[in-house]
Parts: structure tokens; sequence; C-alpha cells
């Protein structure tokens, strides 16, 4: 192969901020016309690396070289002028402007009077749009458009301030199949005109497809570089975390007890005649694709969601649940995979949220027992090891793991005897959930029954003892774990049946 062209290069990049030494010799080399990867757990220091790269923050020592020259970006617009452009998570767009007031937003184009050029701007703006296969017209209002659409929309932005270097922080996050497919179409495009693309995301599997180059981080080191066609899955992770893929999942082995709950012929308008049963100290994995209807089934069990016909059974008795909050005083509790939607209360603190839902269990003659309250906090964040300086700590200014780990407290100290977690380890990085994966086979080994949906196979398939799969609102297959392999569940998923 042809020698690669380093554009940008970072080399031992020190940033210390007090009491914590975030980058300590990392390095990066962004290649012409490719895209690079960037890897690394929550904390790993790659966000620390992309704000001295872009001139948020001014490194200790080290080096930055742009197309063999020395640079020092003293702030975001001086890497800007030199065709620098970050395309961030949290989107930087203003809802109440058209697309093409957004594109342009402090860079208008005037005339030779100083009067705005809106013809020309629609203009260019319809270019830019055209590459990016966006058909909506310039003068919609951006708070108009899907996820996917308000992403080209910052992309188009890049483009029109001519970088030549775009950075993509988890790009795919909220983004539908069909619209990431689009979004991997138009980083093609870019590559193929000679543009460099570094791509944060910790969904592994997207790297292969669109990624040419990986650097992994841990620890605010520099780990490694290579070319993603030389290493696999397995390789990456264990350069991010130290460890191999079969020590994420660690199978609990405990034989399974009593029938805590029986669902039959559960019947509404999200699923079709489901007849299942679920054990003491038994994780049932519900697998299935997206809209099959996994999350509809688990709603309507405990409750947010009424059944139009058939019965569930909790511990041998017959329950009628009208609501979630029935569901949570029957002794069901529910995670959601929307933790910062509906399950979390982002300006409250840890030992808040954590104790939201339980008020009738730290409570005695209808008065909070505020000592019983602080201990069961305390008892949590020790025991699920939630890395948070105090429980007075805001919760938004914890890690995506760490927020899960308390989304799961705060279903345990409603002291359920059935945990549904839905989606448990979405946007958390790959240590984060061996934790998580740690604290869930904790709960199994003291009885607990706990159901997960979830739509990664590796994790379905290394904690399930038992997996449902569902297509198309109906149960096409059931798997002992140990039974299972990827292609079953894929085979049943897509409404094939269990052979």
């Amino acid at each position: 192969m042809m020698d690669k062209e380093i554009v940008l290069k970072m080399k031992d990049i020190v940033k210390t901020f007090p009491g914590v030494k975030a980058l300590d010799g990392a390095q990066l080399n962004i290649y012409k016309g490719r895209v690079m990867a960037l890897l690394g757990e929550n904390g790993a220091g790659k966000s620390t690396l992309i704000k001295v790269m872009t001139g948020i923050y001014q490194m200790d020592s080290g080096s930055i070289e742009l197309r063999g020259k020395k640079v020092d970006f003293k702030s975001i617009n001086d890497s800007q002028g030199e065709g620098i452009a970050v395309i961030h998570q949290e989107l930087n767009l203003i809802l109440e402007l058209s697309i093409t007031e957004n594109i342009f937003l402090g860079r208008e184009i005037t005339n030779k009077f100083g009067k705005l050029d809106s013809k020309l701007m629609d203009k260019e703006a319809r270019f830019l749009l055209d590459k990016l296969n966006v058909k909506e017209d310039g003068k919609t209002l951006v708070k108009e458009l899907t996820i996917g659409k308000m992403q080209m929309v910052e992309i188009a932005k890049a483009l029109s301030q001519n970088a030549k270097i775009i950075i993509m922080d988890e790009p795919t996050d909220a983004l539908t199949d069909s619209e990431t497919e689009s979004l991997f179409e138009v980083i093609r495009e870019l590559t193929s005109e000679k543009k460099s693309i570094v791509y944060i995301s910790h969904r592994l599997k997207e790297i292969p497809e669109i990624c040419d180059d990986i650097t992994i981080m841990r620890d605010g080191k520099f780990i490694c570089e290579a070319e993603v066609k030389d290493i696999d899955e397995d390789f990456i992770i264990k350069n991010m975390v130290g460890r191999t893929l079969e020590e994420q999942f660690p199978r609990v082995e405990i034989p399974r007890g009593e029938e805590v709950l029986r669902v039959e012929n559960l019947k509404n308008s999200y699923v079709d005649n489901i007849s299942f049963t679920l054990h003491k100290s038994e994780i049932l994995g519900i697998s299935g694709l997206m809209g099959a209807g996994r999350t509809e089934l688990v709603r309507t069990i405990y409750g947010h969601l009424k059944k139009e016909s058939g019965h569930i059974y909790l511990e041998g008795k017959e329950i009628n649940i009208g609501s979630a909050a029935e569901g949570v005083a029957k002794g069901i509790a529910y995670v959601s995979e929307d933790r910062k939607g509906d399950g979390l209360v982002l300006g409250m603190s840890v030992k808040e949220n954590m104790t939201l839902s339980a008020m009738n269990f730290i409570s005695s003659f209808f008065k909070l027992d505020k000592k019983l309250e602080k201990e069961s906090v305390e008892d949590y964040i020790e025991k699920f090891e939630i890395k948070t300086p105090t429980m007075e700590q805001k919760i938004k200014n914890l890690s995506g793991g760490n927020q899960q780990k308390v989304a799961i407290a705060k279903a345990l100290l409603t002291n359920p005897k059935i945990l549904i977690l839905d989606e448990p380890t979405r946007g958390v990085d790959v240590g984060a959930k061996k934790e998580i994966y740690d604290v869930i086979n904790e709960l199994k080994k003291k009885g607990m029954s706990i159901i997960i949906v979830s739509s990664e196979m590796p994790e379905i398939l290394g904690l399930s003892d038992r997996i449902l799969v569902i297509h198309n609102h109906k149960i096409t297959g059931e798997f002992l774990g140990k039974d299972a392999t990827q292609e079953k569940i894929m085979r049943c998923a897509v409404g094939g049946q269990n052979d």
C-alpha cells in the first residue's frame, strides 16, 4: 500500500487539571482521505485530546503539526480557520432558525453594499445539502428535522467553513439505521474528496464498516494505532479495557428457583398472544429487531401499557396492573432504555434520583426516614461502585455508566421481586458495561428474577439463562443460554422458526 499522508500529528500531549492527569503522553495521527476511529472508555481522554487539538484547552507539553508545520491554537476560531471542524454529540444548532441560517450563522454572506445576500446563501446551502442527500429546502426550520437530518446540517456547516478535517463525536448515537447508512455514505463521499475524518464511537460494530485506522486510548495514554483490516473486535476490547470479550461476561451458574412470573396469552396492539415464565435467580433475555415489540412487551407486563386480554401471575396469584406505579407497588421494577428521558431527573442529585420512587419504602408513618435514606443510598454507591464525589452530586455530572448504575439502584430501592432492564448498557463504554454486568450477576446470585431487553447480541448471549426471540409482536424462538448462537437468534428475529 502507498504511504499514508499525515495531515495532522499530535505527539506526547500532556494535559493536567487540578488533581488529575487527563492526558499523559497522548498521540494521534490523522491521515488524508481516511477515517481514524478514536476509541477508549469514558474518561480515557478522547474529548480532552480533541479540545487540545481545536484550541479549547491549551496543552501543558507536547506538539501539534498541521500539514508538517507546528501549530498552537489558542481558540476554536484558530483551528476553524485552519480547516478543522467538530460535530459534537450535543448538536450546536438553533432550532428556531432555518437550515441555511444555521449553516452560515456568524459567517453570513453579504453583497458589496453590506446587505445579506440571501440568494447566494440559499444557492450555497442547496449545493451542500445536495451533496449530503438532504432533500429539505434551505428555508425549513431546523426544529422540523429528524436528528439524522440535523447531523447533516452540522456537516454542511463544517463543509461551508471549508473544513479539511472533520471530527465526529458519537455521530450515530441518536440515529435510525437508515440515517446511519446515509451518514456512512456521506463519510465515504468526503474521504473520496480527500477530507479526513476522526470518528469517536462506542459502537464497535461500526468501526470495520466505516473506519480505515484506529487509535486506542486508556487512562489518558496512547495505547496503540492499527489499521482496521488487520484487527478484530476482541483486539479493540482488549486494548481498551485490558480484558478479552470472554472476561466481559462471566456467566454465573446458579440453579433457578421457583416460578415468580407467568404470562399467558398476553395480547394488545403491541404483543400478540405471548406466553412465558420467569423464575427466581434467572436472567431471561428478550431479543429481536427494532420494532419487534420487545419494549412494548415488558411495558405491558409492568402496567405502563394496558393489556387487552391474557393473564399475568405473580408468585402464583393473578394480578391486573393498571399503571406503572401499581406495577412498582406489586413488586415489578423497570429501568428504561431512555435513562435521560424517563429514567433520571438530570438536575437532581444522585441521592434524590435514587430515592425518587422509593419514598414508600424508606418512610415510617408517612414521614421520610432521613437516616434510612442516607444509609440506603450510601450502601448502593458502595455496592455498585458508583463513581461520584458525594451523594449530593447532580446526576448530569456523572458518566453514562454511573448514571445507569444509579437508575438500577433506584429500581432496587423499591424492593422488587422482578427487575426489568431495557437496553441496560446503551451509550455506556466497554469498561462500565462490565461493571453493570457484575451488578446484574450479583443480583441473580441473591435470588432476583431479571428480564433483560437488549439489541446487543453478545450481551444477550453472555448474560441470559434463557432467551426469547420476538418477531412482529410474537415469540418465534426460545433457547437456553448455553444452546443459543447469534445465527439461531437472528434466524428467529427475521421471522424464521426455531428448528
